[in-house]
């Protein structure tokens, strides 16, 4: 294209009419600003720009990112507008780098603004004139996926429907000036109007709601919440086709109990949503005769107890084949025009993608939950102790945490000291909540154990030295707390009695109740196991154990609660467990858990427990998760 060719598409008399019809300006719009967030947001970029090309200058009536001056002026001249080349070109331009483009590698933009990763989406009026483009801006080089650049046009499709509203609008508004028959067109259009604009605004809804979902039923539910509130129908359901079968997703609100009933089906079955994912096309029931006339009994006795008379099923978009489909029905005849049709068509890809991110959440969380339990093995037998554990998972799936508790004999030393202690004990919890969380705990469980077999009669302290050490040199680069104990029996002491040495990097105090009810905190602590801190002296504490002793270890999932405090949370901790202290084991940490952290924590709660028998009692070790 020549330069007289680009002057003469950006000084378009039409196309410079039409911007001026939008009644925007280098003054901030709300509308246009949705749009930037939206890009911004969705595409992870820190610039997201709507701008309009005009003759001289490109506006940003829609911004987010831009540095000053240039977001207080909400515009640039020409020469420094990439968008200037989507309006010559009339097409999209994407360019990874601006700097490695012979069209673009002089901009301006570079230096001034920042712009390096570069994808612009045109934005045209109702006769095809290019305003300007919906960008998104990266300020180092970007590889734009195609699932981005599919995004990013539906976001500019919305955006140009939006223009021409306003376009619209403005029309009406000198039509209404007109005779009686122009009155009559501006009121049509002005109805046009109001539906387009609606659809615009679901879609922007949409897109912003079904980008924060995690789990199907989020996805279930946001997606009947938004059709429900705008195209009113009296069903709205999810259908997901999982190998040779269909599988709906089951409204956990219980307002359509017919989904239990036909819950699972066939994908070869004569159901108009199965035929949907089939052919990969929508399917529209116009009435109950059409669908008794062509599908199969079940499906005619479910849309009957639903009460529909209308429905439409509109395949989820997957990367080889559907991943589904999206039903509507109503309990009236309703004719779907082009604009829902291609509406509930981009819905379905919204909802596609969020269907896919939650299938992959959901992956990652059972193989987390599945790595954690795997750790947390029953409890070995040992003479002389009685011993249990407790695990309770956070009530958020998604919260999959490092916590974890051990207890495990010890070898004997090689000369046989009788002063060496015979098992070891752990409560920890490694920083984080998701799957890297879970797997560092594993690899720092094993860490320890290995560290006290490679070590055998050293003190607690040297063990977790020993531990902070490898971690340092292996680059594992985990980080948390925990309390690392050995037991041995006091042969010195009381008959009966065991003597517990502990070191403590970070961790709440363990909690032991005596004989006679009272319970103490054993708050000796040192600071928390992470790569930045090196490698921090560590000390052993020692406290002898009588008979009737109950020693409780615990994770913060007990006692840290958002609105509580967690000293009254300990206190009551305490309480329950100087009252308690000769109840079974095991019915005493679920008293614990359930009166202190609730049967639903908001993090995960780990216990461990030691209890010396008291005389003429005979401990019962426990293998207890």
């Amino acid at each position: 294209m020549t330069e007289a060719e680009k002057a003469a598409a950006i000084g378009d008399p039409e196309r410079l009419g039409a911007l001026r019809d939008t009644g925007l300006s280098s003054v901030a719009d709300a509308g246009m600003d949705r749009f930037a967030r939206l890009v911004s947001k969705l595409l992870n970029v820190p610039v997201a720009l709507v701008s309009l090309v005009e003759e001289a200058r490109q506006i940003f009536p829609g911004m987010v990112g831009l540095d000053e001056p240039w977001a207080g002026r909400r515009q640039t001249p020409l020469t420094h507008s990439v968008c200037r080349h989507v309006v010559e070109d009339r097409e999209p331009l994407i360019i990874s780098d601006l700097r490695t483009s012979d069209r673009t590698s002089h901009s301006p933009a570079i230096d001034d603004l920042g712009v390096i990763g570069y994808a612009g989406m045109p934005l045209t009026d109702s006769d095809g004139h290019v305003l300007g483009s919906l960008c998104a801006i990266d300020t180092q080089p970007r590889a734009w996926s195609l699932d981005e650049l599919e995004v990013l046009e539906d976001l500019a499709a919305a955006c140009s429907a939006e223009l021409r509203l306003r376009i619209v609008s403005r029309q009406r508004e000198a039509a209404r000036r007109g005779e009686a028959e122009a009155r009559r067109a501006a009121d049509a259009a002005h109805q046009r109007v109001r539906t387009s604009l609606q659809r615009s605004q679901l879609m922007l809804r949409a897109a912003d709601a079904l980008a924060d979902t995690n789990s199907l039923a989020d996805v279930r539910q946001q997606v009947r919440d938004l059709l429900t509130s705008d195209l009113k129908p009296v069903y709205v359901g999810l259908v997901l086709a999982e190998g040779k079968q269909m599988r709906r997703l089951v409204d956990q609100t219980g307002s359509a109990p017919v989904e239990h009933t036909y819950e699972t089906y066939p994908r070869d079955a004569a159901w108009p949503t199965a035929r949907a994912a089939r052919e990969n096309r929508t399917i529209i029931i116009h009435d109950p005769d059409e669908l008794a006339a062509g599908y199969s009994e079940d499906a005619v006795a479910a849309f009957r107890e639903l009460g529909l008379h209308t429905a439409v099923c509109v395949p989820l978009p997957g990367t080889v084949i559907p991943l589904g489909t999206l039903v509507l029905g109503w309990d009236r005849p309703y004719d779907l025009d082009i604009m829902e049709q291609a509406v509930l068509s981009v819905l379905a890809g919204y909802t596609a993608r969020a269907i896919e991110r939650a299938l992959f959440v959901e992956h990652r969380i059972d193989v987390a939950h599945q790595l954690q339990q795997a750790m947390l093995t029953d409890l070995p037998r040992v003479e002389g102790l009685e011993s249990a554990a407790l695990y309770r998972p956070a009530a958020s799936a998604e919260l999959v945490g490092g916590d974890w508790y051990d207890l495990y004999a010890l070898p004997r030393t090689a000369d046989g000291d009788r002063s060496a202690a015979t098992v070891a004990l752990t409560i920890g919890d490694i920083t984080g909540h998701n799957l890297h969380a879970a797997t560092l705990m594993g690899q720092t469980r094993s860490m320890l154990r290995q560290a006290d077999l490679d070590h055998p009669g050293s003190s607690p302290a040297h063990i977790v030295a020993a531990l902070e050490h490898a971690n340092l040199a292996l680059d594992v680069d985990s980080s948390g707390t925990l309390v690392h104990a050995h037991l041995r029996p006091d042969h010195s002491a009381r008959e009966g009695s065991w003597e517990v040495t502990w070191t403590n990097a970070g961790h709440l105090p363990p909690l032991l109740a005596l004989a006679d009810g009272t319970v103490e905190r054993l708050d000796a602590y040192g600071p928390m196991m992470h790569p930045a801190l090196g490698l921090p002296p560590r000390r052993a504490h020692r406290r002898t154990l009588e008979p009737g002793s109950l020693l409780l270890f615990y994770t913060d999932g007990l006692v840290e609660h958002r609105g509580y405090d967690l000293e009254a949370l300990t206190e009551r901790t305490e309480t329950i467990l100087g009252t308690h202290r000769d109840d079974d084991l095991d019915d005493l940490l679920t008293r614990i858990v359930d009166r202190v952290a609730g049967p639903t924590p908001g993090d995960d709660v780990a216990l461990l427990a030691v209890r010396i028998p008291a005389p003429g009692t005979l401990g019962t070790p426990l293998a207890s998760t």
